[in-house]
């Protein structure tokens, strides 16, 4: 039986559609749900319901290469360089049961909603900082000056790291997010490097903690280490914190990005955002519009059907959250920006299932926190004549440079 293939292409590294990836997700829902899209040797998933199929069948779609949209092997060149590393290093993301189960629970026993909750004040000391650093008027990249130092110092914070290392982490996150995607070589072999440095840096934290404990989540983890059955690993260990300070980070940044974007086509967004009762509804209204995670791939492990479509056994698959988080089967008027919709809970921005993302709580605080005080503390915010740059990553949706202005028309 030949794959079902969607009568548009399916280009989301194109311009037009990491601007737009929407109207070509509305007419695969419409016409092919499940297609093929041969240029990526990908099976990609569209709809709600079929999405949380996929996300909740670990056992006949794996997780592992869930951040690996390329189908290809990596090149043998950037294999030898990461194999300096840690490339058993597991991330939770990216794991099956039982080794999931395991990671999940001690996440649980350190990651704790009273350590979360502990949080609030030094994100309202940060968040005071980088806007304290603002001119009263002026213009700026807000996602270079707020969107992603704000995650990156909570996390350093929350992880125990020192400040003078972030902006580091910061560029080898962005190494480990991209090694898998397809360039030229020396590009990701420099991605490659970056990811080994991350790795053995998380690493020697853990190892840290093992010779002087301390009450940061890392030295956390590493106490609770004895609560798991069989004790998890320092390398096991350390993927955790990796993770979190990766995806925790960029989602958070993500999210801002898109909200102030939306803002400026829905002025009533702001009023929303500014009421303390509102604020949360709005701020998952826009991460339903505009997911920061496309979406996840999982891998077959032998046939299996999904929307009426047979996937086989060894397809890479992409369970599209942004298209679910727009299919008009289950949310109405899905384009629209509406807070104070009912279906609202219904989206899986975060995911759904054993992989429901681990720092979607630190990621609503923040956001709960940042969004009101952006909108007061830089009056009359809007567009600035630069003009805004998308990031460049296959499953994300945000800004690499977002110019803003403020003050004084």
């Amino acid at each position: 039986m030949s794959a079902p293939i969607l009568s548009a292409r399916f280009d989301p590294l194109s311009p037009e559609q990491r601007e737009n990836p929407f109207d070509v997700l509305a007419l695969a829902r419409r016409e092919q749900p499940v297609f093929y899209a041969p240029e990526l040797d990908l099976w990609v998933v569209t709809r709600y319901d079929d999405v949380l199929e996929v996300l909740k069948d670990h056992r006949s779609l794996s997780s592992t290469g869930a951040l690996k949209s390329a189908s290809a092997p990596l090149p043998p060149e950037v294999v030898a360089v990461l194999a300096e590393g840690h490339p058993e290093m597991p991330y939770i993301i990216e794991i099956d049961p039982p080794l999931h189960d395991r990671i999940r629970g001690l996440v649980t026993k350190a990651f704790t909603p009273r350590r979360i909750g502990a949080l609030e004040p030094t994100v309202h000391r940060i968040v005071d900082e980088l806007l304290d650093d603002l001119p009263a008027d002026g213009e700026a990249d807000i996602v270079e000056n707020f969107a992603w130092p704000l995650p990156l110092r909570v996390l350093g914070h929350l992880l125990g790291l020192p400040r003078d290392d972030l902006a580091q982490l910061h560029e080898w996150g962005n190494d480990w997010m991209l090694v898998q995607q397809d360039g030229p070589l020396e590009q990701r072999l420099q991605h490659a490097r970056g990811t080994v440095a991350l790795q053995r840096y998380f690493v020697a934290a853990v190892e840290q903690r093992e010779q002087e404990p301390s009450d940061d989540l890392i030295g956390a983890l590493v106490a609770a280490r004895p609560e798991t059955d069989p004790p998890l690993t320092n390398v096991e260990i350390a993927g955790l914190p990796l993770d979190l300070m990766v995806a925790g980070h960029v989602t958070v940044t993500r999210a801002i990005g898109s909200t102030l974007r939306l803002l400026f086509a829905y002025p009533q967004l702001r009023d929303h955002l500014l009421d303390a009762e509102r604020a949360p509804r709005a701020i998952e209204e826009v991460l339903r519009l505009e997911s920061p995670a496309q979406g996840l791939f999982r891998t077959a492990t032998r046939d299996v059907v999904v929307g009426g479509a047979t996937i086989p056994s060894g397809a890479r698959i992409m369970a599209h959250f942004a298209s679910a988080n727009r299919d008009e089967g289950v949310f109405e008027e899905p384009v629209s920006c509406r807070p104070e919709r009912d279906e609202l809970a219904r989206h899986v921005a975060f995911g759904k299932g054993i992989h429901f993302c681990i720092g979607a709580p630190l990621a609503r605080l923040e956001l709960a926190v940042a969004l009101p005080a952006l909108l007061t503390r830089l009056p009359n915010l809007r567009p600035a004549s630069a003009p805004a740059v998308r990031e460049p990553l296959f499953f994300a949706r945000g800004f690499a440079t977002l110019p803003v202005a403020w003050g004084a028309a």
